[in-house]
């Protein structure tokens, strides 16, 4: 029996096996009238079934091969059977290859189906959940093929319940079904901005986490609208790829699907939500049945549906009848309208029209008379203005308000006009200094809180005001401690207060936010600004600017702390509302903190790209001098650093440094920054005077914004410390990179505590005090996986000095890690990175020294890699060396002498100061002088 034929019989027979005698044959007599051939079909296997015990003890279609508890699959170790369909079977697994440990919803594919589509669908699922990257759709997140041919797919186990289920089991208010349904819509707003159709929207495939946030899973049958083709639906004589009872007229028909094919399953998935049934009762319910009602008849009002339902008790009915009458109903009907053209044009406009219903506005499924739009203003603001009402009372309440908002406004021109004297005098009395001293403007901030304190005494909004812009100029600076202070105070006077204005609370919680997350205090920063969220979703239409600058602080702190999902939601909701003001540079600097959450993914090329698209955007609408280039070109240089582009990353940074220097001076935080940032490139480079001084220079001022237990500050110190390792002061080295690396332990993120270990493990593998480095080494390795996942580069970068100390304790594991290192950054930096190299030079050399001739030839072609910067120049400086010291350690004295001479004269050339390749060659040519290779 094919497999098309048995996936028709097989449910339909379930069901009769399922009934006693007699209910069994009025059920086959019923799929009689309807479909003869399928009645005589089961009524032969319902006849082989009573004459024969063994029928049907083996399944008609292979099962999976290798699919139990404890098997492998791939890297992932089978745990428990989850689901099980004709396409395959989803198990929860765990990843056993002891990089990391993560359980895994994962999906195989069954061997040996018939339906040759089957595996494609499979293959075009993993591409479409590869485009997908959404906090409410299950995350790709590995796919492969196991040594026994198992197409498989690893995605987030989302441990939840259908989203039917889960309302069934809680009962939540109609508002709160609504806005859990919004959270379906914008999963399935971000599939279609893909391109994506999902095609199989349904309960099953939307689960409700114990957050109660959703997650909408099974992109099997998604349909790319980009791809090349047309995929026609089966419908009676074939296998079907959707659910039928979810499934839209066109589907049934077999015309192409849209978009809208997707709404109308929407509508039966709301439908369910609000009446607790499906749209049709029908008395014989056959696939036959299904398909005529889905296509012919008209649905009952979801409303009427619920009122016939006895379960709930009559109070909480009558409520939920209520509140579905009507809009709802309207909205819920326009999704299951039979022609695609009648529906909604898209997800989106059912989401805007079921906010507009949770708002109390007027609907778009519903006709905008006049008087339905009286009843809904008048319902949104009932207890502003009563129904019962007479006409004089509303005459008068409006006076009233008329004269409060005119005292409201006379308020805010006493408060504006106050504020605009009071900067006037500043000024003017400022100009008065002793002797035509320059004005000092930390001076003038300070006379001003305190002219503020007394002439604005009785004006207690004025003076709040007033701390805030002083607070902003002083984070300007750099005065952290002074800013926070301010804050403080501003924030005590706006508690004491009755009603003060909430752009003024927005802008107060925000400014603290920013400051606290520059002081490092991240944690803080979150707590602080969370309470006031939903005032700012309350005001973000009345309140734009306030409240795209609110999400856009509080997604920093969120990035901060590595918690990239919720950052990213912050800054796409920061981003639109600061196109629909047009604010280009808010836009810019949103754009940039999008890019950086790449970055901190580890997408670093993408990153980039995204960076240098958004400083060409600021410098065509803004010009090229605004304040905001510099963080971008410091961000750009930063990332160029990181893929070894170092001439490209030092004319960034020193860009950032002139343009900083212009518009702010020497001792501005962001000349600082600049700086600090450029000296770092400058060590790459060899320049170790140069940078240490810079460094020093900026460790006085940073320590005085920021204190001692900083990240920046940290930054600074590790910066000293390679310094330091370059220049053979060891002790010292240690030190600073003890230091640094304690800091980040308390303050995150976890990439950077990563690095810290990494570089004090480098030190102490150069001392050979290896046993210590590989204890760091193992406390590196797992952050870096954790924050970066298992293939980045950095990793595989960790894996080569694991791979090296290993090698130097004789553990037999170190050419593994060596090979995986290689495979590692080859994979993610591509072979001609500088960390793809160092990898494949220290496999290389393990090899050689062990008589591997082609290894030694390897060295030979490393040591000619064209020295187009410093890192390049140095691994093929090493590389030389490298080789030198193999030869000589097998008799070859005198040739390796010869090259290790001239690979030192070339480096004393070019890096004159000296550093930690150069005291390494130095020792392998002082060992072969003295005929001890070194092993």
């Amino acid at each position: 029996m094919d497999t098309e034929r048995w996936q028709r019989l097989s449910p339909a027979l379930d069901a009769l096996l399922e009934l006693d005698p007699p209910a069994r044959a009025a059920r086959l007599q019923a799929l009689r009238d309807d479909d003869p051939d399928l009645a005589d079909e089961l009524e032969r296997l319902l006849l082989l079934e009573a004459d024969s015990g063994d029928f049907l003890a083996e399944p008609v279609v292979a099962s999976l091969s290798g699919a139990l508890p404890g098997h492998h699959i791939g890297p992932y170790e089978l745990e428990r059977l989850l689901g099980e369909g004709g396409m395959g079977q989803v198990w929860l697994a765990r990843r056993a290859d002891g990089l990391y440990e993560r359980r895994v919803a994962l999906k195989l594919l069954r061997p040996g189906l018939a339906d040759p589509d089957l595996r494609l669908r499979f293959t075009r699922e993993r591409q479409i959940l590869a485009r997908l990257v959404h906090p409410y759709i299950a995350r790709l997140l590995d796919a492969g093929i196991s040594a026994d041919q198992q197409p498989y797919l690893a995605l987030d186990y989302i441990d939840g319940e259908p989203i039917t289920d889960w309302c069934r089991a809680r009962q939540p208010s109609v508002p709160e079904r609504i806005a859990l349904f919004l959270q379906v819509c914008a999963a399935v707003s971000h599939a279609h901005a893909n391109l994506i159709v999902h095609r199989d929207l349904k309960p099953s495939n939307i689960l409700v986490t114990a957050l109660d946030d959703v997650r909408l899973l099974d992109f099997g049958i998604a349909k790319l609208l980009d791809s090349s083709g047309q995929t026609r639906e089966h419908t009676r004589t074939g296998v079907r790829a959707f659910t039928l009872h979810y499934a839209a007229p066109e589907q049934i028909l077999g015309e192409p699907v849209t978009t809208m094919t997707d709404v109308y399953s929407l509508g039966m998935v709301l439908y369910e939500l609000l009446a607790g049934c499906k749209p049709f009762a029908l008395q014989r319910p056959s696939d036959a049945q299904w398909e005529q009602a889905i296509l012919d008849a008209d649905p009952v009002r979801p409303s009427q549906a619920l009122q016939r339902n006895a379960d709930a008790p009559a109070g909480a009915h009558r409520r939920e009848v209520r509140a579905i009458s009507g809009d709802l109903d309207n909205i819920v009907l326009r999704t299951l309208s039979k022609r695609p053209e009648h529906r909604y044009p898209s997800v989106e406009a059912l989401g805007l029209d079921l906010r507009r219903w949770l708002e109390g506005r007027p609907v778009q499924a519903r006709a905008q008379g006049l008087a339905y739009r009286a009843r809904k203003y008048l319902r949104r603001h009932r207890w502003a203005v009563s129904t019962a009402t007479l006409v004089v009372v509303t005459l008068i309440a409006s006076m009233v308000a008329v004269s409060w908002q005119a005292q409201q406004a006379i308020r805010e021109s006493t408060r504006a006009q106050a504020m605009q004297d009071f900067v006037i005098g500043l000024f003017e009395h400022a100009g008065a200094t002793h002797r035509g001293a320059p004005l000092d403007v930390r001076e003038l901030l300070t006379a001003g809180v305190q002219r503020g304190d007394t002439e604005l005494a009785r004006q207690p909004l004025a003076r709040a005001e007033l701390y805030g812009v002083v607070a902003r100029l002083r984070l300007g600076l750099g005065d952290y401690d002074q800013s926070l202070a301010l804050l403080q105070r501003q924030a005590d006077i706006l508690q004491s207060l009755d009603d003060p204005p909430a752009g003024l609370r927005v802008q107060a919680v925000t400014d603290i936010g920013r400051t606290l997350r520059l002081m490092g205090r991240q944690g803080d920063c979150l707590a602080g600004m969370l309470p006031m969220r939903p005032l700012v979703l309350q005001r973000e239409q009345t309140l734009p600017r306030q409240a795209s600058e609110f999400h856009a602080q509080l997604g920093r702190c969120h990035r901060d702390l590595g918690e990239l999902d919720a950052a990213r939601v912050l800054f796409q909701r920061a981003l639109g509302l600061r196109r629909e003001l047009q604010d280009d540079a808010g836009i810019v600097e949103t754009l940039a903190d999008l890019a950086s959450l790449r970055s901190a993914a580890g997408e670093t090329a993408r990153a980039r790209d995204e960076i240098r698209a958004a400083l060409a955007r600021l410098r065509g609408s803004l010009g090229p001098r605004h304040p905001l280039a510099i963080e971008l070109l410091r961000t750009q240089c930063a990332l160029e650093r990181a893929q070894s582009d170092m001439r490209t990353a030092e004319r960034s940074c020193a860009e950032a440094v002139s343009l900083a220097f212009e518009l702010h001076g020497a001792r501005h935080p962001a000349t600082l920054d600049a700086r600090r940032q450029l000296a770092a490139i400058h060590v790459d480079q060899g320049r170790f005077i140069e940078a240490d001084n810079a460094f020093r220079d900026a460790l006085g001022w940073t320590v005085a914004r920021l204190g001692t237990h900083h990240a920046d500050v940290a930054r600074i110190h590790n910066s000293l410390g390679i310094i330091a390792w370059e220049r053979g002061d060891i002790e010292v080295a240690l030190r600073d990179l003890e230091r640094a690396t304690a800091v980040w332990a308390d303050t995150g993120p976890r990439v950077l505590h990563a690095g810290g270990l990494f570089n004090q493990a480098m030190v102490l593998h150069d001392i050979g005090r290896d046993a210590e480095a590989r204890a760091l080494l193992e406390q590196a390795l797992p952050l870096r996986i954790a924050q970066l996942g298992d293939t980045h580069g950095l990793v595989g970068d960790t894996l080569r000095l694991l791979g090296e100390v290993d090698a130097a304790l004789d553990a037999p594991e170190a050419r593994d890690a060596l090979a995986r290192a290689v495979a590692l950054t080859a994979a993610d930096y591509g072979p001609r990175h500088s960390h793809t190299l160092r990898a494949q030079l220290s496999l290389a050399r393990f090899d050689a020294r062990r008589g591997d001739d082609d290894a030694l030839q390897q060295l030979d072609a490393l040591g000619m890699t064209p020295e187009t910067d410093a890192e390049l120049r140095r691994l093929a400086w090493l590389a030389r060396a490298y080789a030198a010291d193999v030869r000589c350690s097998r008799g070859e004295r005198l040739p390796a002498r010869t090259a290790l001479t001239a690979v030192e004269a070339q480096m004393r050339q070019a890096q004159p100061e000296g550093g930690a390749v150069v005291r390494e060659v130095e020792a392998i040519r002082a060992g072969c002088g003295q005929g001890l290779a070194r092993r």
